[in-house]
């Protein structure tokens, strides 16, 4: 098969009439113009892109026509491609849609929201934003790309999820060049970035800064850097709580270097004190640790264009900094490091 035969079935047959034959339902309850939903006994599959794309919410299988009849009928791509042959001129069931709800509410979970995204990809619009505008290193990046972190916004922003203690996803903090804000239905708990079982929690404001912070210290191992998405909800405080009941644990307030920042320091050691937990505050030298990233790498790269026949270091894996604090006492790293209360 030709590829131009092949990109107009892509476009004549839509995913909604593979979903139809294979004995699939819409759920018109749960469903927007944007993403349908289908289900068949225990299976949920949500058709996305007006029928040109589908992503099933319970794994990470998603893709187009073509990948939906492999992925429901265990087929290699050729027969599958043959399948989707055959529903050419098939007529699907056109939803007769509700009235939207005034409240705003949306009918797909939190989780199937989120699924719902792209991840980043290099050269994205989020992409972009984090790299370019935040100063955020590659290699950082694919490694919050891959823990499944981040997703594209709309207009080039950037989503950050919050998890609960078993992953699920409660929501997200939400930024881009012009645009602050968290999900809309979702509940603030922590934005997690490293390994899950780890001793030292550095807690910031956001998840920028999280990131921010992770790149500077080249991801200090036995670290997981945490953002409370510049709230203190009753679920971000039972989040903590039970990090910080961990033997050997050290809560690191590394908020803002600013009155907020100092605030919310201050819960965290009253939280430490109650839960006998080792605390212990980071301050940044400038106001957060963005701010801070973004002005490191400006002299970084004043320095490189200053120095004859200087050449940019390979960029492959983030390269360990000097500790932005002693794990063996409560010593800032260095005299043009970060600042320690």
């Amino acid at each position: 098969m030709k590829r131009r035969d092949i990109e107009a079935l892509r476009e004549r047959v839509s995913c909604a009439a593979v979903l139809e034959r294979a004995s699939f339902a819409i759920d018109i309850k749960e469903s927007t113009r944007r993403a349908i939903k289908f289900r068949r006994d225990g299976e949920i599959i949500i058709v996305t892109h007006e029928g040109r794309g589908w992503f099933d919410p319970l794994s990470d299988a998603k893709g187009d026509v073509f990948g939906l009849v492999e992925h429901l009928d265990h087929v290699g791509f050729l027969e599958g491609a043959e399948r989707v042959a055959d529903l050419v001129g098939v007529r699907i069931t056109d939803p007769e849609w509700q009235p939207a709800r005034r409240e705003g509410g949306y009918n797909l979970s939190l989780p199937e929201r989120w699924q719902a995204r792209r991840r980043p990809w290099h050269g994205s619009p989020t992409w972009h934003y984090l790299h370019g505008d935040r100063c955020l290193p590659v290699p950082l990046l694919r490694v919050a790309i891959k823990g499944d972190l981040l997703r594209e916004g709309p207009y080039g922003s950037m989503w950050a999820a919050h998890t609960d203690g078993v992953g699920v996803v409660t929501g997200w903090e939400a930024r881009g060049p012009q645009y602050r804000g968290f999900a809309s239905g979702g509940n603030k708990v922590l934005f997690r970035l490293g390994p899950p079982t780890a001793w030292r929690l550095a807690v910031t404001e956001a998840a920028i800064d999280v990131m921010s912070l992770a790149a500077i210290e080249g991801l200090r191992d036995g670290t997981l850097y945490l953002s409370t998405g510049g709230g203190w909800s009753p679920a971000t405080q039972a989040a903590l709580w039970e990090l910080t009941f961990r033997p050997g644990a050290q809560l690191v307030a590394a908020t803002d270097a600013n009155a907020q920042g100092d605030l919310f320091a201050e819960r965290l050691r009253a939280l430490a004190e109650d839960t006998g937990c080792d605390w212990t505050r980071l301050r940044p030298p400038e106001e957060d640790w963005n701010e801070t990233l973004k002005i490191g790498e400006k002299e970084k790269r004043e320095k490189e264009r200053g120095v004859p026949h200087s050449h940019r270091p390979h960029q492959g894996r983030l390269r360990p900094a000097e500790p932005a604090l002693d794990p063996a006492g409560r010593d800032a790293g260095s005299s043009e490091g970060v600042m320690k209360d």
